[in-house]
């Protein structure tokens, strides 16, 4: 079976779970090194993740798709510690992730987390993205970056979650696949993979798919339509790889519910939803080109460049009073037109230096985003939910600038490692809406952050390992749109970047049946970027001075005989150490709710819990069949920096059985699944700070589906 590679230590996980597992071998995944991927595969030795001192899980592609729908990352990445990746019911806000903390506070897309499909950015300069575009159905694996080396991808890098499709080879091989559920959900994709001409040719993946649902609540409906190309050919001494995305979508936007409606019924809209037919409709496509060329030596260079261009129309539901009273309000549409493009070039150098091996590599990241933002009233008269008339007119323009440097040195039972990237990144705002005045204005966020850590090997079995570094983590254009002292638009020029330091020190074993992890961490963070006021439809942000992060993940995975069982624990207490004053309501002008020192920070479960238990007994070998009972445990979450209300704990257990038969150059696969077994009511996420206190969204009862893949081999 697929297997997955974690990082931590087994004694620990004994002593709290008490469990005595005998673990599995990691699967062979390359090393993208500790920078940002700029290859659209990894390099190195199979067992790289062994010998680093970074945190990092590698989760097989086929244990992404299989006995899963294959429409979203949180499906299969509840395995992973430290990481929360949880599916909002809501297709027009994206998925809620957060890695050790770092990005709880988003209430739309990603935030304080960097992705990367095939080494290309699936994030923003200002550090905004969107998971959506991943394909899930050409991965060949997913790699999660947790502790002071996510750094090294950037400023937002409080984790890094990195795609990597698969290669074409020979034989050649086509899929289909569908995929059913309730709620009128399904999904259909194809595959296409092979080479052509031979050894020294093209190897091609083509992979396009499209899923609609009418989702479990009224004005819930969506679909999305991606598809993913990529070429690759080698040369001597290097690689060529082109890549090629393209993704539409279209969804209603239900909106959270507030405590009341979702203790009376979790099934329903909020009314405004419905009078303003809230939605969102997203078209975006980019092409990528990456090149590598071994030198004499030793040395290496790697090249990448990539553009592309985003479209994104969205509905949003404020109030009519909130529009036409508010002085500087951008009204209820949001009209943006991006085009982005950004290049990575490094230079590697891999030799022997005293007693051992050194690998050093020095490059250059720039990105650059230049959106066209357009405001527009959503009402006409008394009609509400359609275009009405221009509020905001303006071009945002952010980049980045960074040079980095990266040194491994591996010596017997030792490796010391580090690195530092210098962090730049502009923006800039030209007002063309001039009616409240000529709002244009710039502001710039920059620091360097190095790390350090350390692996020293205690026995064949068992080695530890450490790191420290620094962080920083920029607000998004949209979280600097607004100024502090006036609420009106124009770059907010005193919100500061918020500055982290990030230390981890753990255990991590394997053997000839498996593996196990566990590390401890903490983080402490400066200038901590928190909601200050609501007030017609906007959003000011501010820092609100000292955070602590402090945690445990322990993680493991065994099999004996037909049995296999996989664990992970995240233990994650995150406070606020200073106090400060926030809003809890919308419109609210002015600052008047008191927040301690000691509070929870919002959109982060102190525990979470997953375990699965796979069983492949000996008279389903016929059919293939391999069964599973699967849990998850999510504890209490908090909704508002006051801690006025949360989103109660929750377990949900899940059961599934699939099958493969072969038969020639055809395979036939089948899945059988069933979500929420108990029917459990739940919040299944929170918007973090909803000023009208719509915090909660609904997760599914009990859910089936069903799924079924056809593979010819050529």
């Amino acid at each position: 079976m697929t297997r997955v590679a974690l990082n931590g230590a087994h004694a620990l996980w004994t002593v709290a779970l008490g469990l005595a597992a005998a673990p599995v071998w990691a699967q062979d995944a390359p090393d993208g090194g500790a920078l940002a991927p700029i290859v659209i595969t990894g390099s190195g030795a199979a067992d790289a993740r062994w010998r680093g001192s970074a945190s990092v899980d590698v989760v097989d592609g086929r244990e992404l798709r299989d006995g899963q729908l294959q429409i979203n990352l949180s499906e299969s990445l509840g395995r992973v510690p430290g990481l929360v990746i949880r599916n909002r019911e809501n297709y027009a806000q994206d998925l809620q992730v957060s890695i050790r903390g770092y990005g709880s506070r988003a209430t739309f897309g990603v935030r304080g987390v960097r992705l990367f499909v095939d080494g290309i950015p699936a994030s923003a300069p200002d550090g905004s993205g969107q998971a959506a575009n991943f394909p899930i159905g050409s991965a060949e694996r997913i790699e999660v970056v947790r502790g002071p080396f996510a750094s090294l991808y950037g400023a937002s890098s409080g984790g890094a979650i990195l795609l990597y499709t698969e290669d074409g080879g020979e034989p050649g091989e086509w899929r289909v696949g569908a995929g059913f559920a309730e709620n009128g959900l399904w999904r259909l994709s194809t595959q296409l993979s092979g080479r052509i001409g031979g050894a020294a040719g093209w190897s091609y993946v083509l992979d396009t798919g499209r899923f609609e649902t009418d989702g479990q609540r009224p004005q819930s409906a969506a679909n999305r339509s991606t598809t993913n190309a990529k070429l690759a050919r080698a040369h001597d001494g290097g690689r060529t790889v082109l890549v090629f995305n393209r993704q539409t979508s279209f969804a209603l936007d239900p909106q959270g519910l507030t405590r009341q409606d979702f203790d009376a019924d979790p099934t329903q809209t909020s009314q405004s939803a419905l009078d303003f037919n809230t939605r969102k409709s997203v078209s975006q496509t980019q092409a990528g080109i990456a090149w590598d060329q071994a030198l004499a030596g030793g040395h290496k260079l790697e090249l990448m460049g990539y553009v592309g261009q985003r479209r994104v129309v969205q509905f949003q539901s404020v109030p009519i009073n909130a529009q036409t009273f508010a002085a500087g309000s951008s009204g209820g549409v949001i009209d943006l037109d991006r085009d982005y493009a950004g290049f990575n070039a490094r230079w590697r150098l891999q030799t022997e230096w005293a007693g051992g091996r050194l690998d050093t590599s020095a490059g250059l990241a720039g990105d650059r985003q230049t959106d066209l933002r357009l405001g527009f009233e959503n009402f006409v008269g008394g009609t509400r939910g359609v275009l009405g008339n221009l509020r905001r007119d303006e071009t945002n323009r952010a980049t980045t600038l960074d040079p980095y440097l990266r040194a491994a040195w591996t010596r017997d039972d030792w490796t010391l490692e580090g690195g530092v990237r210098h962090v730049s990144a502009r923006y800039r705002s030209e007002d063309r809406y001039l009616i409240n005045g000529d709002q244009s204005g710039a502001t710039r966020f920059s620091g360097n952050l190095p790390v350090v850590g350390v692996r020293r090997q205690l026995n064949p079995q068992t080695q530890a390992f450490a790191a420290i570094g620094r962080g920083l983590e920029i607000p998004t254009l949209n979280e600097a749109a607004y100024r502090n002292s006036t609420g009106t638009a124009g770059l907010n020029t005193d919100l500061n970047a918020a500055r982290s330091i990030s230390a981890e020190i753990g255990l991590r074993g394997r053997n000839a049946a498996g593996l196990w992890n566990a590390s401890v961490f903490d983080i402490r963070t400066n200038d901590e970027i928190i909601t200050l006021t609501n007030s017609g439809g906007r959003a000011v942000f501010d820092n609100a001075g000292r955070t602590r992060r402090q945690g445990l993940e322990l993680s493991s995975e065994y099999g004996l005989g037909d049995w296999t069982f996989s664990t992970a624990y995240t233990f994650l207490r995150a406070t606020y150490r200073d106090a400060f004053v926030s809003c809890t309501d919308s419109p609210c002008a002015t600052p008047n709710t008191p927040v301690p020192a000691g509070n929870r920070i919002p959109g982060v479960p102190q525990q979470q819990v997953f375990a699965q238990l796979a069983w492949t007994p000996a008279w389903a070998t016929p059919v293939g069949g391999v069964f599973t009972l699967e849990a998850r445990h999510t504890g209490r979450v908090f909704v508002n920096d006051a801690n006025t209300d949360s989103a109660e704990g929750h377990t949900l257990f899940a059961v599934g059985a699939r099958f493969e038969q072969v038969q020639g150059p055809w395979t036939f696969r089948q899945f059988l699944r069933i979500d929420n077994l108990s029917d459990r009511r739940h919040a299944g996420s929170v918007i973090v700070n909803d000023g009208n206190k719509r915090f909660f969204e609904p997760g599914l009862g009990r859910t089936f589906s069903a799924g079924v893949e056809f593979v010819r081999r050529f």
